[in-house]
C-alpha cells in the first residue's frame, strides 16, 4: 500500500535568485536630460566654445582679439599674472610673477602678495584685454592678453609696485 500524497513533502526547486536587469527610473531618466540641456544651454550661451563676452552677442570675444571687460567680478584670480574669465583661462603676457608653491619663502610670500595685489587691481573697475602681439596662446592652453584700465597697463602696475617682473621671454628664478 502506498502512502498518499502529501504537498508538504514534495521537494522544492533549489533557490536561484533572479537577475534584475539594471533600469532607470523615468525620474532619473528626466534629470539626466534635464542636465544635458542644462550643459548645453551654457555651453550655446557662450557661442558654443567660443567665449563670447556679456553683452556682445558673441560679437566680440577673448579670442578674437581685444576686448573690454564691463564685469571684473567674473575674473577670478589663479596667481599674480594668471585669471579665469568666464572659464577661459587668461595669462597677462607682459609680465613674470613669482610661483604661489614657489621654491623659496621669499617667493611664496612675493606670489601672495604679487596673487592679492592683481585681485584688487582687476576688481576696480571695468579693464580692456589686448591681444599679445606675438602667440595667441602660451604652452599651457592660456590665452596671453594684456591687461589695460585707461590705457595704463595693470602689469606694468604690478612691476613699479616690485611684485613682478617685465617679461623676458623665459622664467627666471625668483630665490
Amino acid at each position: 500500500m502506498s502512502k498518499p500524497w502529501n504537498p508538504r513533502f514534495v521537494q522544492a526547486r533549489p533557490y536561484r535568485p533572479r537577475r534584475r536587469r539594471s533600469r532607470l527610473s523615468w525620474g532619473e531618466i528626466r534629470l539626466t536630460l534635464l542636465g544635458g540641456v542644462a550643459i548645453g544651454l551654457v555651453y550655446f550661451s557662450y557661442g558654443g566654445g567660443e567665449l563670447a563676452l556679456p553683452g556682445t552677442h558673441g560679437e566680440v570675444g577673448v579670442t578674437s582679439g581685444g576686448a573690454r571687460v564691463e564685469d571684473p567680478w567674473a575674473a577670478s584670480i589663479t596667481d599674480g599674472d594668471t585669471f579665469r574669465y568666464h572659464g577661459q583661462k587668461i595669462r597677462i603676457a607682459d609680465i613674470d610673477t613669482p610661483e604661489v608653491d614657489g621654491r623659496c619663502e621669499y617667493e611664496s610670500t612675493l606670489a601672495a602678495k604679487a596673487t592679492d595685489r592683481m585681485e584688487t587691481l582687476l576688481h576696480a573697475g571695468p579693464f580692456e584685454m589686448l591681444p599679445n602681439s606675438g602667440r595667441d596662446e602660451d604652452v599651457y592652453g592660456r590665452k596671453l592678453r594684456i591687461v589695460t584700465r585707461g590705457g595704463q597697463s595693470l602689469g606694468d602696475q604690478l612691476v613699479a609696485e616690485g611684485l613682478a617682473r617685465t617679461w623676458s621671454g623665459r622664467r627666471e628664478p625668483w630665490c
